[in-house]
């Protein structure tokens, strides 16, 4: 490394929200270019929807084995190869004579966009613990949320300059010096002696036992439904701004300037909770909020005709703060559960987050997106599900939750709560 601790420590929440932008960036800068995409290579709609939601699929399928390898031989190596490999499938993309070969391409890119974000997650739960670590984790999410707003606008602002294929040229370049940041200021937070060995039997063995943990499965839920949410309208953006307030590419800041406000807003309200506030409240008020937001959704729906600005993109403000306020306690809590395989779990969770974003995008988008009330009501649906997960987790567990963060063997001090009949 040739960089002092304190310019790691100081780039840190940096280079971490760069690489979970990456997401963003791959999802929402293409929404502009649909219809010249669509154009060139003669497809409708709907296959169009699947340049989303083929990144979300293989995102999601190598989201399993970006933890795991990076438990087995570190951090550095798996986040920067995957963000090599992630500018070499941009060129591809960038250079595309197919539609077939634009998916292949996108498909690669999600394959290598969560060594990133996955990883991302177990470096900070690595180098920090308790109220220190809920923190980098919001100040990280308050970065990222500028992600959503931007693209979109990058997006419009390069289609003129060069068309649909230099938002992919500009996704190589921003990757490769990401890559070479990385190299520099990353440092390695997964020393030999913590690493377990990669391998197909052990891998299985540890992703079973993940699953015969009772406190699991309702934070994979609640912490994988938190988003969800919200994503239906983001990835819905193409159809609400183009035909439900018949706006031109130049209008996706209406509907993304709100997720991002919300985002960036409850990503800081979560930081300044941070050892101020429970877990639980903060987690209860993130669902309360976002619920809120549904049913505003709801309102507006029914009372509007047809939607308007800025009333019927305003409830995505309040959408945004309750998901931030959620994820970063959510998150920490689920790492937490089995401390020296923090890169599997980050995988696990990626993985059911992200199949459910693809579910989301490719089918539950489509069905839902030619009315404002189709949309709430699917938003309603998804933020349910994850409030059931989280008062699930209360049923199993009556231990205060925030010494859950307090430490990193919370195993061990849940398994006499756990081991109670119920």
């Amino acid at each position: 490394m040739n960089s002092t601790p304190h310019t790691v420590r100081r780039s840190l929440p940096w280079l971490l929200a760069a690489l979970s932008m990456i997401g963003p960036f791959s999802i929402d800068a293409v929404f502009p270019a649909f219809p010249l995409v669509g154009a060139r290579f003669h497809v409708d709609n709907a296959a169009l929807q699947q340049i989303i939601s083929m990144y979300l699929i293989t995102y999601a399928a190598m989201s399993l084995f970006h933890g795991a390898i990076s438990d087995a031989i570190g951090r550095r190596p798996v986040i920067i190869a995957g963000m090599l490999v992630y500018a070499l499938a941009s060129v591809g993309a960038a250079l595309s004579t197919s539609f077939a070969m634009l998916l292949a391409c996108r498909g690669l890119q999600g394959m290598c966009a969560g060594a990133g974000l996955v990883v991302g997650r177990a470096v900070i739960r690595d180098s920090l613990e308790g109220a220190a670590a809920q923190r980098l984790m919001s100040q990280v999410m308050m970065i990222f949320g500028v992600a959503p707003v931007i693209a979109p606008m990058v997006g419009a602002l390069l289609l003129p300059l060069g068309g649909w294929h230099g938002i992919f040229w500009l996704l190589a370049g921003f990757t490769l010096l990401l890559a070479l940041a990385l190299q520099l200021f990353l440092d390695e937070t997964h020393p030999p002696a913590q690493r377990t060995r990669f391998a197909p039997r052990p891998l299985l063995a540890g992703y079973a036992s993940f699953g015969r943990d009772r406190l699991f499965w309702p934070l994979l839920v609640s912490s994988s439904v938190n988003f969800a949410g919200l994503f239906l309208y983001i990835a819905s953006a193409p159809r609400i701004v183009r035909e439900l307030l018949q706006l031109s590419a130049q209008g996706f800041p209406w509907l993304f300037l709100p997720v991002v406000a919300g985002l960036i807003g409850g990503a800081w309200l979560s930081g300044r909770m941070a050892g101020r506030r429970s877990a639980k409240f903060t987690v209860s008020l993130g669902y309360a909020v976002m619920l809120l937001a549904c049913a505003a959704h709801l309102l507006l729906a029914l009372l509007l005709p047809a939607p308007r600005l800025p009333w019927s993109m305003l409830p995505l403000i309040l959408h945004g703060i309750g998901v931030q306020l959620a994820f970063p306690t959510l998150t920490l809590l689920l790492l937490d559960r089995f401390p020296h395989h923090r890169g599997g779990i980050s995988s696990v969770q990626a993985f059911a987050s992200l199949l459910l974003c693809s579910f989301v995008a490719g089918v539950m988008s489509p069905l839902l997106s030619a009315s404002m009330l189709h949309l709430a009501l699917g938003a309603s649906g998804l933020t349910l599900a994850g409030v059931l997960g989280w008062w699930r987790y209360h049923r199993i567990t009556r231990q205060p939750l925030d010494q859950l963060l307090a430490g990193t063997d919370t195993v061990a001090a849940m398994q006499a709560e756990i081991a109670e009949p119920r």
